[in-house]
């Protein structure tokens, strides 16, 4: 059932519960729990008062140095009211803005605040969409009833983006939000503008602190009864600090003369921290202070974790006992319980000092007992801090985590954790570990020689041996061999092998070998029986990631179907964090082999979805593959969008360096190539179309549109001859480049030969409408050489009605000048103009003729400086050039802008965004 509104309205849909925060791990509830107030506490009803204020004002800060009762103090004021309250201790904003927003929303909703499903999730703890923060707002905005929001520890957000994306909610969200800040420091916000509009509600350290009545009422709560004038004095001491003040009365009580002993109490830092080890570490029976420092290398802790560490069975009452009598052992969830991080951090440096090196000993005793019951993020991170390498890449392998290493969601996080890794470490997860880094950075020759190291030494587990002449990932999955070892030892290295798997169809991908990644696919597919189907379902980018390895490799070697049908299974597949990256990388393929096939506007929905699929989760960049940029700059270019082009190319550049394959590389090219001649420079084109792509076999596409590039390089030169050359390897019978033969046969005056290559294509129905233009463009031109007006006519009118769905421009611009004729008039039946083909067209009696010639670079120069209302000297002052030089470029100009005078020239360059 949908949740119901607070005010009584219909149901909503409501956003279903996370189970998992951005780095994978569970939600720890306790940070949305209203702590609980000790029997200690002393309610003090003038700051209640004050917090009140807080339904009033949009913002209330609650600011006062360590313990000075600012927690207790909201969560006393919170539990009172009837309204939904949303409590969240911030202290995962360390691990970035998408930490911290996903934990506020789930607040949200642990305190039973509807929240529409499209607000979304962040799925990388280091960035959250902006529309996220858009959506939340406006849904707050809309409630009927404000929510209050308590950010605890505020002062753990040093991130200057998390506070403007915090004011941004907050000013949007309007009178459906009230934000209350409790922190140590100054917030980062700029509290000037909310304190002189009247909406900050403050309470500070001051008024936080302990009035001598007050703290008489809370030593009268510890069992202590002083005079007037000690009280006084004590509060003098601790300037009313809670904290202290409770410090003070634990101690104090114990002592026979607590007069005495708080008329020595001194209340500065070191003191404090003198104090916590002497009157709370070493009041404790030996048992609990061995317990303490070794608990104090845990962020936290349970019985059961802490016998592991101190090789007893007694942590239970223990820890149950130091959490009852306030021992600076706070209890999280169920029998789980952390140290104060003052009293930690003073245990974990009392510890170096008493015992040193056992710290790494108890991290690796932590990291054993979290393998087989924590999460596999804390296993890590203590199996790291011990130093024990080969356990920790064997936990990251067992639990088949190593697409972490490639989603984007913590690539960086564990590439850093394993550089500190050495190379005494050797074992098949070591070197697997090392492979998968080395390929997430694109170091082709390391990570292959890693995963080299790593595939001889499962064979050798296995009794395998080489056959000469193979290389290791082909003796690895030869025959199936890994995959259908299942027994004894071997068994133990499923998840190795899957592993091995991925990162072979990886390394198949990277260097252009489709056979290398059929192999490993193949292997993968019998390994899969053998794993659990828990452990499979825990990590779908495996197979994500798998598929689009093998897909790619299969684009690279022209199979296009074969291509798709892998890359779709990974495009359909339920959308998630953990997949946002293969997705995207799948979806990209599958529209460069729309744009390929020469569908222009399938190719454009694919990539722009493509898009959404790392945007909506807000991956750090570079994110995706950079293939959707490529194909829309492909596009771009088809469309004449030129400016538009070279941003996305510039754009596709930031891509994941493990998916910088030669599908990537040789699109780059091409699509550079073809920006060229769009601009002119058929030597840039060459030289940008014949770079060289590494790849172990070549690809047919890649080597036929190079082909393709070079051909029409050869006719914008004027080489029709070169250009029917260049093409007379392709295979004819494909559309595309029967017709890019046909044109250049054409150039070459030979148009009964043209129509013949048209005519000699089969109709399939592969090819889209950007080859199909260009096809009857050409029988348009043969027609009318051959004399045949009507027809030229009748076909270019046919182009035209094809064309302009898609805004295929350049098909046009490419025909050259026997075309204009045709453009600015109907044809026989009545179709519209060819004004489209100009994206903004001036008003006039009647549409000028479109823009069928790009302005060369020196008419760009001349225009840009009418612009600038400069006179024709100034203009060839300015350029170094003679007075009839720039005439003859301003009548150049004027002619294909469809103007006659300057100021319509600088309009017309502005709406076709040429300036």
């Amino acid at each position: 059932m949908p949740d119901l509104e607070e005010n009584g309205s219909q149901p909503t849909a409501a956003a279903p519960a996370a189970y998992a925060d951005p780095q994978g791990d569970p939600f720890l509830r306790t940070r949305f729990a209203v702590p609980a107030r000790p029997v200690t506490f002393l309610r003090r009803e003038r700051l209640v008062r004050h917090l009140d204020q807080a339904l009033r004002t949009p913002l209330t800060m609650v600011n006062g140095s360590a313990g000075a009762g600012k927690t207790l103090l909201v969560a006393d004021w919170a539990a009172g009211r009837e309204g939904p309250v949303a409590w969240l201790t911030t202290d995962a904003a360390g691990q970035g803005p998408g930490m911290l927003w996903a934990y506020l929303l789930q607040a949200l909703r642990a305190a039973g605040v509807s929240l529409p499903a499209e607000i979304g999730c962040p799925a990388d703890a280091s960035r959250v969409p902006p529309t996220l923060l858009a959506r939340l707002a406006a849904a707050l905005c809309a409630r009927d009833r404000p929510v209050t929001v308590v950010l605890d520890e505020y002062d753990r957000v040093t991130d200057p983006a998390i506070a403007e994306q915090l004011e941004f909610v907050l000013h949007h969200a309007g009178a459906g939000l009230r934000l209350i800040l409790v922190s140590r420091t100054e917030p980062l916000l700029p509290l000037h503008r909310y304190r002189a509009a009247g909406d900050l509600t403050e309470i500070r350290a001051a008024e936080l602190a302990f009035t001598c009545e007050e703290a008489a009422e809370l030593l009268d709560l510890h069992g202590l009864r002083l005079p007037a004038h000690a009280t006084r004095g004590l509060v003098e001491r601790t300037r009313g600090w809670a904290a202290g003040l409770r410090l003070c009365a634990l101690a104090a009580r114990e002592s026979p003369d607590p007069e005495t002993y708080l008329k020595e109490f001194e209340a500065d830092r070191t003191t404090v921290a003198d104090f916590l080890l002497a009157e709370v570490l070493r009041r404790q029976p030996p048992e609990t202070q061995d317990v303490l420092l070794r608990v104090s290398v845990l962020d936290r802790f349970c019985p059961g974790l802490v016998d592991a560490l101190t090789g007893r069975a007694d942590a239970g009452p223990i820890l149950a006992g130091l959490h009852r009598d306030n021992a600076f052992v706070e209890h999280l969830e169920q029998d789980w319980y952390r140290l104060h991080p003052l009293f930690g951090e003073i245990l974990r440096a009392l510890l170096r000092v008493r015992t040193p090196g056992l710290e790494p000993e108890l991290n690796r005793r932590a990291a054993q007992w979290l393998r087989g019951s924590g999460s596999l993020t804390e296993t890590l991170g203590h199996g790291a801090a011990a130093g024990d390498w080969e356990f920790t890449a064997d936990a990251l392998v067992d639990d088949l985590a190593i697409g972490w290493l490639f989603t984007g969601l913590r690539s960086d996080e564990l590439a850093d954790l394993f550089s500190r890794m050495g190379p005494e470490a050797t074992s098949p997860a070591t070197d697997l570990v090392r492979a998968a880094r080395e390929l997430s950075r694109h170091d082709l020759d390391r990570g292959l020689t890693h995963l080299r190291h790593a595939e001889q030494s499962l064979t050798a587990e296995l009794g395998l041996t080489a056959e000469p002449g193979l290389s290791a990932g082909e003796v690895a999955f030869t025959a199936g061999e890994l995959a259908l070892t299942a027994e004894g030892e071997a068994a133990g290295r499923v998840a190795a092998r899957l592993s091995c798997a991925l990162l072979e169809a990886l390394a198949g991908r990277l260097t252009g070998a489709p056979g290398r990644a059929e192999l490993a696919a193949a292997a993968a597919e019998t390994l899969y029986g053998q794993v659990p189907a828990m452990l499979l379902e825990r990590h779908p980018e495996l197979t994500a990631l798998l598929m689009a390895h093998l897909g790619s490799a299969r684009l690279w070697a022209g199979r296009f179907d074969e291509a798709s049908a892998a890359l779709s299974r990974v495009a359909k597949a339920s959308a998630g964090a953990s997949t946002a990256l293969a997705r995207e990388d799948s979806l990209g393929r599958l529209a460069l082999i729309d744009h390929l096939n020469g569908w222009p506007g399938r190719a454009e929905r694919k990539a722009r979805a493509a898009l959404t699929e790392t945007e909506r989760y807000g991956l750090a960049q570079p994110s995706g593959s950079g293939m959707a940029r490529l194909v829309l700059a492909a596009v771009a270019v088809d469309r004449d969008e030129l400016g538009r082009a070279q941003v996305l190319l510039d754009e596709a550049v930031r891509s994941h360096p493990a998916l910088r394959d030669p599908v990537m590389e040789a699109g780059r090219a091409i699509a550079t190539a073809r920006l060229c001649l769009a601009r002119g420079d058929p030597h840039a084109a060459l030289a940008a179309a014949e770079r060289a792509v590494r790849a172990a076999v070549v690809s047919p596409w890649a080597e036929g549109q190079t082909a393709l590039v070079v051909s029409a390089a050869h006719l914008a030169e004027g080489r029709p001859e070169s250009a029917v050359e260049a093409l007379r390897a392709l295979p004819g019978e494909q559309p595309e480049y029967a017709v890019a033969a046909a044109r250049a046969q054409l150039a070459a005056g030979r148009p009964g030969a043209a129509v013949d290559l048209l005519d000699g294509v089969r109709a399939e129905g592969r090819a889209g409408p950007a080859v199909t233009v260009r096809a009857t463009l050409v029988r348009a031109q043969a027609a009318e050489e051959t004399g045949d007006t009507a027809g030229s006519r009748r076909l270019v009118a046919l182009a035209l009605r094809e064309a302009r769905r898609d805004g295929l421009r350049r098909p046009f611009l490419e025909a050259g000048p026997w075309i204009r004729p045709f453009l600015g008039t109907a044809s026989p039946r009545r179709e519209p103009a060819a004004d489209w083909l100009t994206p903004a067209a001036p008003p006039s009696d009647g549409p000028p003729p479109p823009v069928v010639e790009e302005l060369s670079g020196r008419e760009r120069d001349v225009v840009r400086r009418l612009a600038l209302m400069m006179s024709t000297e100034e203009i060839a002052a300015d350029l170094y050039l003679s007075v009839n030089t720039v005439k003859t470029h301003l009548k150049g100009a004027y002619r294909k802008l469809a103007v006659n005078r300057r100021n319509d020239a600088v309009r017309r360059a502005r709406e076709l965004k040429l300036l």
